[in-house]
C-alpha cells in the first residue's frame, strides 16, 4: 500500500510535498516519517490537488500483440480494429491503469494504433526514448521484436521513472542478453514481468497449487506441445511446465526441423526460430517431452502430467483430472477453482498483477529471472540439435551467448 501511496504523492506539486514534510530523493524515491497525522493530511492534499490516482502505461511497438491483433503470417492479417487479447486490451480492462502513450518508428503504424486506442497525436512518439523522457509512465509494455528487447528494456529501466516493465516473450535472443536485462532492472529497482501468459490464467494458478499439494502424487513424466515455432510460440508451453512443476531443468536434448511458418512477411530473412521438439529432465527427475513441430492449423497447446496418484490433462476442452484407484483411473472435477480464463483474460490479469507489484501486494509471478531459465531450455534444445549431444542446464559460456533470432 505504501508504495502505491508513494507513487500518488510523487505526482503532487513539490511545494505541497515539502510543506507536509515529504522529501524527494535524487533517485526519485519518496522519503517520509509516515506518521498517521501526516498521512491523513496527505490524503486531503491528494483530493484537493486532484491528483491522478490511476497508473500511467505506455507501449513501445504497435504490432499484433500490442493491440492490433495476433496475426499468422502476413501484414494484411493485422486488423484495423483494436483487439482485446493484447497489451492495450489488458490496460483497457483495468480500472487502475490508463494507456496514455505509444511509441514506434513507423508513423503510419503509430497513427493506426492511436486511432484504434484513442491515443492523441501528442502522445504518439517517434521512438521509445522520446516517450520515456516525456510521458511520466509507471508501466511500460515492450512489444517490439525480440531482437530489440534488450535495448528497449534497459533503456526503460535506466531512463524512465518506471515501476514495471512488461516485456513480450521471448525475453531475448540469448541467455546472456536476458540475464543482462534482469540485472539492469534489479539495479534500477524495476520489476521485469515477462508475458508468458499461461502463468496468468487463474485456472493454471489453481492447478499449480493442487500439484504442489500432491493431487497427483509424485509427478513422473510430462508430455506437452504447441504449434511451431519454438521461441515465438513454444516458449509458452515450455515455461508453463517448469512453472506448474516448480522445477528446474538439468538436462536438455532437442531436434530442430528448420521449418518456419510465420516469418515470410518479415523484411529480415535471417530468422533462426523454427519448429522444434525434444526432452527435458528436471532437477527432481521428472521426464518432460515437448513437440513443437506441427503447423498452426494442425496443432494446439496441450499438457499431460502423469503422477503416482493420478493425471492431469489440458487441451482444447480445458483441464481434466483422473484420480488413481485400485481399478485404474476415475475422472473427477479438475481443481481449476472454477476459472476458465482465455487469452484475453490473461492480459487483463497481467495488468492487475502489475498493479499488485507496484503496490507491494504480490511477488512477481512471471519474473525476468524465471524467463532466463526458460531461455536456457530453449537455447539448450537448439544447441543439442546442432552438436548432436545433450546439454546441461544452467548453461555455461559460450552457450549463454548463442543467439537465436526471432521476432
Amino acid at each position: 500500500m505504501l508504495q502505491g501511496l508513494s507513487r500518488c504523492l510523487r505526482r503532487l506539486p513539490k511545494w505541497i510535498l515539502q510543506r507536509r514534510g515529504f522529501t524527494l530523493c535524487a533517485t526519485g524515491a519518496l522519503q517520509s516519517p509516515l506518521e498517521p497525522a501526516r498521512l491523513t493530511v496527505t490524503f486531503r492534499d491528494l483530493a484537493a490537488a486532484g491528483a491522478d490516482m490511476t497508473y500511467r502505461a505506455g507501449i513501445v511497438g504497435t504490432g499484433g500483440v500490442a493491440g492490433m491483433g495476433i496475426y499468422d503470417g502476413s501484414e494484411e492479417d493485422i486488423g484495423a480494429d483494436p483487439v482485446d487479447a493484447s497489451h492495450a486490451g489488458g490496460y483497457a480492462a483495468s480500472d487502475d491503469v490508463e494507456l496514455v502513450a505509444v511509441a514506434d518508428i513507423d508513423e503510419a503504424a503509430l497513427d493506426r494504433f492511436g486511432r484504434a486506442w484513442d491515443i492523441p497525436a501528442e502522445r504518439q512518439y517517434r521512438g521509445h526514448k522520446a516517450m520515456l523522457e516525456d510521458a511520466d509512465l509507471d508501466i511500460l509494455s515492450v512489444c517490439t521484436p525480440s531482437t530489440l528487447h534488450r535495448e528497449h528494456v534497459e533503456d526503460a529501466a535506466e531512463m524512465g521513472d518506471l515501476d514495471v516493465v512488461w516485456c513480450e516473450k521471448p525475453l531475448a535472443c540469448s541467455v546472456g542478453d536476458a540475464e543482462a536485462m534482469v540485472d539492469t532492472c534489479d539495479d534500477e529497482g524495476v520489476e521485469l514481468v515477462v508475458n508468458h501468459s499461461l502463468r496468468f490464467y487463474r485456472q493454471n494458478q489453481a492447478i499449480k497449487e493442487a500439484v504442489a499439494d500432491g493431487l497427483i502424487g509424485e509427478v513422473s513424466s510430462v508430455s506437452c506441445g504447441s504449434p511451431m515455432e519454438l521461441l515465438r510460440v513454444g516458449t509458452h508451453v515450455v515455461d508453463s511446465v517448469v512453472y506448474l512443476l516448480e522445477a528446474r531443468a538439468e538436462t536438455v536434448a532437442g531436434h530442430v526441423t528448420g521449418e518456419n511458418q510465420a516469418a515470410a512477411h518479415l523484411t529480415d530473412d535471417h530468422i533462426d526460430d523454427a519448429a522444434a521438439g525434444g526432452f527435458v529432465v528436471t532437477d527432481d527427475g521428472t521426464f518432460v517431452t515437448y513437440d513443437g513441430t506441427s503447423r498452426r492449423d494442425e496443432g494446439t497447446f496441450h499438457h499431460r502430467f502423469n503422477g503416482t496418484e493420478g493425471r492431469l490433462v489440458n487441451a482444447e476442452d480445458g483441464w481434466r483430472y483422473w484420480a488413481a484407484t485400485d481399478d485404474g483411473h476415475d475422472e473427477r472435477e479438475a481443481p481449476t477453482g472454477g476459472y476458465d480464463d482465455g487469452h484475453e483474460e490473461a492480459f487483463a490479469n497481467a495488468v492487475d498483477h502489475a498493479v499488485d507489484l507496484i503496490e507491494g501486494e504480490a511477488a512477481n509471478r512471471s519474473s525476468g529471472r524465471q524467463a532466463c531459465h526458460t531461455m536456457e531450455i530453449l537455447v539448450g534444445l537448439y544447441a543439442s540439435h546442432y552438436t548432436d549431444g545433450r546439454v546441461s542446464v544452467p548453461l555455461e559460456r559460450p552457450l549463454k551467448d548463442v543467439t537465436i533470432t526471432s521476432w
